[in-house]
């Protein structure tokens, strides 16, 4: 009797349990799409850009302005072509506009506002774009002011069959089927031209901003930004000037299925920060010798060793507070057993964890991850090394520290002879509030131009120029409104790089609706 009675006990409690997690995941309060604003029906799609338009965007991707991760071997005649082809395709931008540009090749615009006691916005660009393999930019020769045009009659090969490969010549700036081809046409000319594109057509209408606003594009993101982006913010600082938003690339539009496949919705991230980085370079001493009598364990057998410790042992997986939003944004949309683990972390937290650690975008975004990239052993075949290397690449999650990182791996070394070197580090971004101006003309904007997006906070996996100007401003917002769906964002830094002129269209509308309703 008592072992029945108890078993009653247990299914009783079984079903209380069960009925609390279903009461909280159907209760939680995950956010809808909301139409908070009216939509704007007048977007410039891809017949309506103006030529004009094209033709200084494309005059700008022709120009091969390709930085060096050594600056002093950087070809600088392009971006001296570049800054004389901004002024001449802008003459209204740059007659209106303070210009002054900062180390030669920096480039800032002030555009007084009615209020110069306002704090004013900053937006962020760059125009140095990554090489193209086995491709020589030098050779580009030709009138950067020209727009190659495919004939109608000539087919186009589908998306997924051009990825490794040029269709047009990657600094053409070649018109076709409703795109724009070339590289720096995503990453990211796109947003400095639609910038312009905007400001230019603002002007045209005698507009005048509420608050002053400043633009900076610098010369060498692609490569660290320590010439460009560093010195404009130092010069910021110096200037006493402090902004009430910073606007810079990061997200993007990811379109349904792109990001997370059960999500119906584009999903509009916006980085309210950006992870850090640590390069690791592990020297592994051990016996060498000759390879006819190999000792028990070479120096590359204990490396492997700490190799698979390194990746068996990674940092604990948290969640920060934009994930934690980006969770609220999106599990409406969504499996009811991911919902359920969302919405009772009380209980299930140990699932959800689990299922993110899977992916490795999601996984990303809970914690610091650990990359082998790179091992070395003997330069020889029949040479055992006395020193092997490892490096190994981190991603710093906010919460942990580069010195959190160095210890985490001095442990696991613990018993092997190493030397540890710290070949590259930068500490995490701060995190930027949701709850603020600048974050809500995101959303604003959005919910005009693609009113159908989930606008979340997200974190930045990557690193931008945006880092640098945490000097000026605690309000920094990573985000590039472009819609991309997964196989074009592969092409970012990739072969056959495009945008649709539709995507550029909208990014002119939001960039316009930024400047006139922050």
């Amino acid at each position: 009797m008592n072992i029945k009675k108890s078993w009653v006990l247990f299914f009783l409690l079984l079903i209380i349990l069960i009925a609390i997690v279903v009461a909280k995941t159907f209760t939680y309060p995950f956010t809808q799409v909301e139409k908070e604003v009216p939509v704007i029906t007048n977007i410039p799609a891809g017949s309506t850009v103006s030529s004009k338009s094209l033709q200084r965007f494309a005059g700008g991707i022709r120009i091969p302005t390709v930085s060096s991760v050594e600056y002093s071997e950087t070809r600088f005649e392009p971006f001296d072509r570049f800054k004389s082809y901004l002024t001449e395709s802008y003459p209204e931008v740059f007659r209106t506009m303070d210009t002054l540009t900062i180390n030669k090749y920096g480039i800032v615009l002030h555009w007084k506002g009615k209020d110069s006691s306002a704090k004013p916005i900053l937006f962020l660009s760059h125009y140095d774009v990554v090489p193209v393999a086995d491709y020589d930019p030098q050779t580009i020769t030709g009138d950067s002011t020209a727009i190659v045009f495919r004939p109608e009659d000539t087919p186009l090969p589908p998306v997924d069959t051009i990825q490794t490969s040029w269709t047009y010549p990657p600094f053409s700036g070649a018109v076709a089927d409703g795109r724009l081809y070339g590289r720096g046409s995503l990453d990211m000319k796109c947003m400095l031209f639609s910038m312009m594109e905007a400001a230019d057509a603002l002007i045209a209408e005698g507009y005048q901003p509420a608050q002053d606003i400043w633009f900076a594009f610098g010369h060498d993101e692609e490569v660290g930004g320590r010439e460009g982006a560093c010195k404009i913010a130092q010069y910021f600082k110096e200037q006493n000037l402090s902004f009430d938003a910073v606007y810079d690339e990061g997200g993007i539009i990811a379109a349904p299925g792109s990001a997370l496949k059960d999500v119906t919705h584009p999903l509009a991230l916006v980085g309210l920060g950006e992870k850090g980085f640590l390069t690791l370079r592990i020297k592994v001493n051990g016996l060498g010798g000759h390879s006819s009598m190999p000792p028990a364990k070479s120096s590359l057998v204990y490396a492997a060793e700490i190799i698979e410790k390194l990746n068996n042992n990674q940092m604990q997986a948290r969640l920060i507070p934009p994930v934690e939003s980006f969770l609220g944004k999106v599990g409406n949309y969504m499996s009811f057993p991911a919902r359920a683990a969302i919405a009772n972390q009380w209980l299930l937290k140990p699932v959800l964890m689990s299922t993110l650690t899977k992916s490795p975008a999601s996984n990303a975004l809970v914690r610091t991850t650990t990359a082998i990239t790179m091992a070395k052993g003997s330069d020889a075949p029949n040479v055992i090394t006395t020193q092997a290397e490892i490096t190994v690449n981190f991603r710093i999650l906010q919460g942990e520290t580069v010195d959190d990182v160095i210890a985490h791996v001095t442990k696991l070394c613990e018993g092997y002879q190493v030397e540890i070197e710290n070949v590259s580090a930068r500490e995490p971004s701060s995190l930027s509030p949701e709850d603020s101006r600048g974050f809500q003309a995101i959303r604003n904007a959005m919910g005009k131009i693609y009113p159908e997006a989930i606008v979340s906070a997200y974190i930045t996996i990557g690193g931008t120029d945006a880092y640098k100007y945490q000097i000026v401003s605690d309000h920094i917002y990573r985000f590039m409104p472009l819609y991309l769906n997964q196989e074009e964002q592969r092409l970012i830094h990739n072969d056959n790089e495009y945008i649709k002129i539709e995507t550029f269209g909208k990014m002119i509308t939001y960039f316009k609706d930024i400047m006139v309703n922050y």
